[in-house]
């Protein structure tokens, strides 16, 4: 069998070339989310494997300076075959050498892998423990857009289709911009959300750094649901390779009594289908059986689309100071039940 060959990667084209031959690929492994994180101010690593000088895989790493202590995430990636067991071995140990050099307790990995038996065994044989808490979205809902317009609103749920046709009827507009300084507005709107649904927002810099990076290469849109010049609801939506992601969201009490939120969707599907691209990701859903979740309506939502529910692999902890990943899987742990996650 060929050696592995590791190196770090510095040329973007050669990266995104690499991840336009993986359908499998979402934004999380992208050039653009390393840089993303790099205008946050933290260290990131991109990292390539190869055999004879071709590339056979790539791995984004990303240090996360917690006050629990460093660690380091693996976010929907790496990008590699995973059967090949010469290939996995040596992800291991880079991510591990990764991890010691830059003092992190630990290293989370979320990988673009279907949770089944396969992939629960890669990590087991690798040292891996389910982590407290989740990386990125794990149990998503996603929707074929290879279809046709009309196709896709037969196979929607009859309410969802209803208040699609209701907000069109009522005359709801759907605006989009790349603007920029508009990100400002969506934070204030997802701060009156965080509170009357009870979570924590991110910062105004991450929303706007991610905005800037995305919008560089066309990649991103900001939504805006209205009616009657009062704003409805509004979507931060990625337009990344074979996925539309819908990442972020937030709505006004306004929203509520009208069917805003569910033109936005549909606008942001078919905007994705101009582009050609083969599946529209409603992000985070919650499990059916759990309708205590703090996320059950959203999910509800979310589902009456029309998608199918893909569940990847809960998050791995791979430990590299014991004493120290012990503070903070309590910590985690704690959080996870205040939050109802």
């Amino acid at each position: 069998m060929d050696k592995i060959t590791v190196k770090l990667i510095e040329d973007k084209r050669e990266w995104e070339d690499f991840l336009e031959k993986h359908t499998e690929v979402n934004f999380l492994q992208s050039w653009y989310w390393g840089e993303f994180h790099r205008a946050l101010g933290k260290s990131i690593f991109r990292t390539g494997f190869y055999t004879n000088k071709k590339l056979i895989g790539v791995m984004l790493s990303i240090v996360e300076p917690a006050r629990r202590g460093r660690y380091l995430t693996v976010p929907g990636g790496p990008i590699i075959d995973w059967k090949n067991q010469l290939l996995v071995k040596a992800i291991f140990m880079q991510v591990k050498m990764i991890a010691k050099n830059e003092k992190c307790v630990f290293v989370r990995i979320r990988p673009q892998l279907i949770q089944n038996d396969f992939s629960k065994k890669i990590f087991r044989e690798n040292n891996c423990h389910t982590a407290p808490m989740y990386l990125h979205a794990e149990l998503t809902s996603q929707l074929d857009i290879t279809k046709s317009e009309e196709e896709l609103l037969l196979q929607m749920r009859k309410t969802t289709r209803y208040e699609i046709r209701k907000a069109e009827r009522l005359g709801i507009t759907i605006a989009t911009t790349k603007d920029e300084r508009q990100i400002k507005s969506f934070y204030d709107l997802q701060l009156d959300t965080a509170k009357r649904q009870q979570f924590i927002p991110f910062s105004f810099q991450f929303f706007q750094e991610q905005f800037k990076v995305f919008l560089v290469a066309n990649q991103a849109l900001l939504y805006t649901a209205s009616f009657e010049k009062k704003v409805l609801a509004q979507a931060f939506i990625i337009f990344y390779g074979n996925e539309a992601v819908y990442h972020y969201g937030a709505s006004t009490e306004e929203g509520r009594k009208y069917p805003g939120a569910y033109l936005l969707q549909w606008e942001a599907i078919k905007e994705a289908k101009k582009r050609s691209i083969q599946r529209y990701n409603f992000w985070g859903v919650a499990p059916v059986e759990q309708k205590d979740h703090r996320f059950s309506g959203i999910s509800i939502f979310k589902r009456g689309f029309g998608g199918e529910d893909v569940n990847y692999l809960h998050a791995q902890d791979l430990i590299i100071d014991s004493p120290r990943y012990m503070i903070n899987f309590f910590i985690e742990k704690i959080r996870q039940l205040i939050r109802r996650v």
